[in-house]
């Protein structure tokens, strides 16, 4: 599988090709913004852009959709918990979709939205804003940062250490690296589970 990561000044966000090693169809995966370099990319390798991936509706990770579909005829896939203007096909946690000769496993991690859903191909996640290099991704409030962290420790952590990561904003990881140094997780999942024993002491 190869990957090329696109980073933007605009938003500070990541946009990812993937492609198969022996295909030419490709995949794009959050186009936040679409400029002459991402369209170069595809094009001096020689890529078909079938489809693309949201990994959640913040215009931040989407708004290069409009200028994509001018020029490319794509089919966009995102989270049924989702809503746009413009037709899509919803995905569902656990299912695996086969688009460019690869088999992505779709994986439900919400808190930093409702819709945020994790893209899993082959030893790469593509994780949005849910988990990222040293942190977890921003939340409403605290019920939504618990769910977060719950979400992550219980759909992700377990997965095998030296699984990539590719976030939507900032560097590249491995869950290896998250299980060790994650600040967000090592300090909030700490606290949740302190919260948690004092409410199970008043309780009982």
């Amino acid at each position: 599988m190869n990957i090329y990561q696109h980073f933007s000044v605009v938003g500070f966000c990541n946009t990812y090709l993937v492609a198969s090693k022996k295909h030419s169809e490709a995949l794009l995966i959050d186009p936040g913004h679409v400029d002459s370099e991402l369209i170069n990319l595809i094009e001096t390798n020689k890529y078909n852009l079938r489809h693309v991936l949201l990994t959640h509706r913040h215009i931040s990770h989407m708004e290069g959709l409009g200028t994509l579909k001018k020029i490319y005829d794509v089919t966009v896939y995102s989270s049924s918990f989702s809503s746009y203007d413009f037709p899509y096909q919803s995905v569902e946690d656990k299912q695996i979709l086969n688009l460019c000769n690869l088999a992505i496993e779709v994986i439900h991690v919400p808190g930093h939205s409702l819709d945020s859903m994790v893209f899993k191909i082959d030893h790469a996640l593509f994780t949005g804003d849910t988990l990222m290099c040293g942190r977890i991704g921003s939340t409403p409030g605290y019920r939504e940062q618990a769910l977060l962290i719950n979400s992550i420790n219980q759909r992700l952590m377990g997965l095998d250490e030296n699984t990539l990561i590719f976030p939507g904003h900032g560097t590249a990881s491995k869950i290896r690296i998250e299980r060790m140094f994650n600040h967000d997780l090592l300090q909030l999942g700490t606290i949740q589970t302190e919260r948690e024993h004092w409410r199970d002491e008043e309780q009982s």
